[in-house]
């Protein structure tokens, strides 16, 4: 029997500076909106109400942000992650302009690092990835590791390269969507009174409601990306049989989740960094609380950034205790995330 399956990359057969064009460009429909709608929580106002997003200057009306990420991710799995052990983190994801229905997003991505692992099974490999729309405008980048397994224990470690990425995206680095204008937003329609000036760093937000993951739910999302990982959908690929939840369904529960306390913070501008702390599986019970850690005005009238920590934790966590006095993770932390956020003066 012979097979024609792409069987993915394995630690060994990547090198820094290889470029990896991704196959199956993917066009974004009104589809995809309504899907994660049915998926996420989600109420946010801008990508909610075409008439709402019209009045701060956006028409067409975006779709959420995330969506155009989950897409551009699902791309580089077969090429990046379909060996993965696990996806490890993020950095300096920044998007450069809004997605709408219509648009035809590409990926490609490069080798940016290699590093193996002290047990010579594993290595990390970085890389930064830049999806493009049908006029070859980059939507968005970003750097991320993931921790893939080596094909033959015996390959050479290749020389050691950690990419130096930076801990945050600069304020002045935001990219604005042209034409956002919050100076005469509706507070009442968006839900929420709170603005910029209602935020205070250091201010910690409890979000309240928590989401229960199902086997079913997750699966659908990732198959809607078009991610292929088999950890996700095969109980044979992980020894405990379980299927491991996209991280990336994670981060969307928990952006949802924050409309409780951050109706408000409607775009997202820039990922900072990101960790995955601990696998989620069916029947966790995903919370999320966030906290302010910087503010910064932009060039757009009446329209504020706010950098947040957002967190999901498996179970209620009413202290809001990101890390132990050992410096590590609490119990139950699932995502740390660091984000810029656009909120109206």
């Amino acid at each position: 029997m012979t097979t024609k399956t792409n069987p993915g990359n394995f630690f060994e057969d990547f090198e820094v500076g290889q470029v990896l064009r991704h196959a199956t460009p993917r066009t974004v429909t009104e589809g995809d909106r309504a899907a994660y709608g049915a998926i996420y929580p989600t109420r946010f106002a801008v990508p909610s109400s075409a008439e709402f997003a019209a009045s701060v200057g956006l028409s067409p009306a975006p779709v959420e942000e995330l969506i155009a990420f989950h897409i551009a991710f699902g791309k580089t799995v077969p090429d990046v992650s379909l060996n993965a052990v696990a996806n490890l983190g993020y950095a300096e994801c920044r998007f450069h302009r809004s997605v709408v229905p219509g648009d035809t997003i590409a990926t490609q991505s490069e080798v940016i690092g290699l590093k193996q692992n002290s047990n010579g099974k594993t290595g990390v490999v970085y890389v930064r990835s830049t999806a493009t729309n049908q006029r070859d405008e980059v939507v968005l980048d970003w750097a991320r590791w993931v921790m893939v397994h080596k094909r033959h224990l015996e390959a050479p470690a290749p020389e050691t390269v950690v990419p130096d990425l930076a801990p945050a995206v600069a304020a002045a680095d935001l990219v604005v969507p042209a034409g956002l204008d919050f100076t005469t937003y509706d507070f009442e329609a968006a839900g929420e009174s709170h603005r910029f000036g209602d935020y205070e760093v250091g201010e910690k937000i409890d979000h309240v409601d928590g989401v229960t993951l199902t086997d079913p739910e997750h699966m659908l999302a990732t198959r809607l990306w078009q991610n292929t990982a088999k950890v996700h959908f095969n109980t044979e690929a992980r020894p405990d049989g379980n299927r491991l939840v996209y991280g990336g369904h994670v981060i969307s529960l928990a952006r949802a989740l924050s409309f409780n306390g951050l109706a408000n913070a409607q775009l997202i501008a820039a990922i900072n960094a990101g960790a995955h702390v601990s696998p989620a599986f069916a029947g966790d019970t995903v919370y999320a609380w966030s906290e302010v850690l910087d503010k910064a005005d932009t060039a757009a009238p009446g329209v504020g950034a706010l950098r947040l920590r957002l967190v999901a934790t498996k179970g209620r966590d009413e202290s809001m205790t990101l890390r132990g006095e050992d410096q590590k993770y609490a119990p139950g932390v699932l995502l740390d995330l660091d984000v810029w956020a656009l909120v109206p003066h």
